[in-house]
C-alpha cells in the first residue's frame, strides 16, 4: 500500500490540506499527517487541526509521496523548515513523487525541484520563480512532481494523487462516491 506524508504547518490552508487526506484515505492509501511540533496545528481560517504525528517522528519512515497544502503563512513556514527542503530533495533524488498546491509549489522551488519542469500553483506564488514553465491549468503532472492551483483545485488534485497511486479505478470509485456534477 502506498504512503503519503503530509506536513501541517500553523497557517496552512485547511480546505486542502483535509480534502486530500480525506480522498487519499478513502481509497485506502496510508496517510500520515505531521505537525512541523508536537502542537495542534492553526490553519489559516482558524480551523485547528491535530496531526498524526510530528514531523520529527514521521522523518523515521519511508513515504512514496510528500504533499504539501499551501495557504499562508503554511506555504512560508515549510519552506523556512530545513527538514522539508532536505526531505522533498532526498525524495526527488529516489524517484518519489513531491506534491504541492496552491503557493506550496514555491516550495517545491526553493528545494529546486522545479528547474525544468512546467508547473502550476496560486497566481503569484511562482512569479520569482526561475527555469520553471508556468501553466494554468489546475492540476499539472511533470514526471514525479504534481501541483495545483488552489483550494478550488483541491478535489481534482487530490484526485490526481490517488490515480497516480492506486490507478484510474481507484480514482473512479472515489469519484463516483463524492457525487461530483458532470462526473
Amino acid at each position: 500500500m502506498p504512503k503519503v506524508l503530509i506536513p501541517l504547518a500553523p497557517g496552512c490552508e485547511e480546505l486542502e490540506a483535509v480534502t486530500i487526506i480525506d480522498l487519499l484515505r478513502r481509497a485506502g492509501i496510508d496517510v500520515v499527517s505531521a505537525g512541523l511540533d508536537d502542537q495542534p496545528v492553526k490553519a489559516s481560517r482558524g480551523v485547528v487541526l491535530l496531526p498524526d504525528t510530528t514531523l520529527d517522528h514521521a522523518l523515521a519512515q519511508e513515504f512514496d509521496m510528500l504533499v504539501l497544502p499551501g495557504g499562508q503563512p503554511g506555504t512560508n513556514n515549510l519552506k523556512a523548515d530545513p527538514r522539508i527542503v532536505a526531505l522533498l530533495q532526498k525524495m526527488a533524488r529516489a524517484g518519489k513523487y513531491t506534491c504541492a498546491i496552491c503557493a506550496a509549489p514555491a516550495v517545491l522551488a526553493a528545494a529546486g525541484l522545479l528547474d525544468g519542469k512546467q508547473a502550476t500553483c496560486y497566481p503569484g506564488s511562482l512569479d520569482n520563480a526561475r527555469n520553471v514553465t508556468l501553466n494554468a491549468a489546475p492540476v499539472v503532472k511533470d514526471g514525479n512532481i504534481i501541483t495545483s492551483r488552489g483550494p478550488g483545485t483541491a478535489m481534482d488534485f487530490a484526485l490526481e494523487l490517488v490515480e497516480t497511486l492506486a490507478g484510474k479505478a481507484k480514482r473512479d470509485e472515489v469519484e463516483a462516491g463524492l457525487q461530483r456534477p458532470g462526473k
